[in-house]
């Protein structure tokens, strides 16, 4: 498979989402060359604004923008988007409920050697937190640039949440289609489901190969868009699987794990394991070792997997 970062399916999505919206305007807080917003720059430069360090006024900004009715992104790192915009985005967007969209790159734990206070494990609880705010969090190149492309005709703020590190591009770019709040069931299972999203995708994946050499049937499913969630989808592997084994690039608090765990327990009430970074600061390292380090691999899912079996 070719590796490619989900920020660069933003950067590319954005210069074909202007093409079928005129009225597209992008926002970057002088970091678009990391955003990738600076593939929609070159194309589009009379389109983008840069405002600078300054991620609040950014996202004000683009809250004035909406009013006019235009679709307008606003782009930075995860951690300055969703914590130190916070406030701004709760009260200036979402409380109107305005058509804006938040492109939120390196999130995780895989921002690497730019340590603990740039690698956001919180973001997801953050964002899915505040009424009317839908998030997304695709796993792979093809997935994010349809994400972006889906936004055209989805109306409503909207959190983007993409990647640093190249990952595995496992979906054909010319058959993929985007469905804001529907599951995807990867591989069907009959012993465990493995739930996953973002750049763990891959990864729960692989570890369901390995399972099935040993036996294992693992359900693999990847759950794009945390909120709104599928319902549908996760009480039926519920029922027909009996164990839920959730994995994500973000705190075991409020992320993926307990927007499944919410629903498994309303509807049908059996055993969810969270696979996530146990409530600690991450530091600086390479990205796939401190990807390993925190659990957030295949080798871990697999004997995650197996424990809960009693295998």
């Amino acid at each position: 498979m070719e590796n490619k970062a989900t920020r660069e399916g933003y950067g590319e999505g954005l210069c074909a989402l202007a093409e079928v919206r005129p009225d597209l305007m992008v926002l970057d807080a002088d970091l678009a060359a990391a955003t990738k917003t600076n593939i929609f720059k070159k194309a589009y430069p009379e389109k983008h604004f840069d405002c600078g360090i300054a991620e609040a006024n950014m996202m004000g900004v683009a809250a004035g923008i909406a009013t006019t009715g235009k679709l307008v992104f606003a782009s930075s790192f995860a951690m300055f988007a969703a914590g130190r915009a916070f406030e701004i985005i709760r009260n200036s967007i979402c409380y109107p409920n305005l058509n804006v969209k938040i492109g939120a790159t390196h999130a995780g734990i895989s921002v690497g050697e730019d340590g603990a206070t740039h690698q956001c494990n919180e973001d997801i609880a953050l964002m899915r937190a505040i009424p009317n705010m839908t998030v997304i969090n695709p796993a792979d190149y093809v997935e994010a640039k349809a994400a972006v492309l889906a936004m055209a005709d989805y109306v409503g703020p909207t959190y983007m949440r993409f990647g640093r590190l190249a990952v595995p591009i496992y979906n054909d770019e010319e058959t993929y289609k985007f469905e804001v709040g529907k599951g995807i069931t990867i591989k069907d299972g009959k012993d465990v489901t493995i739930i996953a999203t973002g750049l763990m995708v891959a990864e729960a994946m692989e570890a369901a190969n390995a399972l099935h050499e040993q036996g294992i049937d693992a359900r693999i499913i990847n759950i794009h868009t945390i909120k709104p969630i599928d319902r549908d989808i996760i009480v039926k592997a519920a029922k027909e699987t009996g164990k839920i084994i959730t994995v994500e690039e973000h705190s075991v608090i409020g992320g993926l794990g307990s927007a499944v765990g919410d629903v498994v327990l309303e509807e049908c009430p059996v055993p969810v394991i969270k696979i996530g970074v146990n409530d600690v600061f991450g530091h600086s390292g390479p990205a796939k070792d401190l990807l390993k380090e925190y659990g957030l691999c295949a080798e871990n899912i697999v004997n995650v997997v197996k424990g809960a079996l009693g295998k």
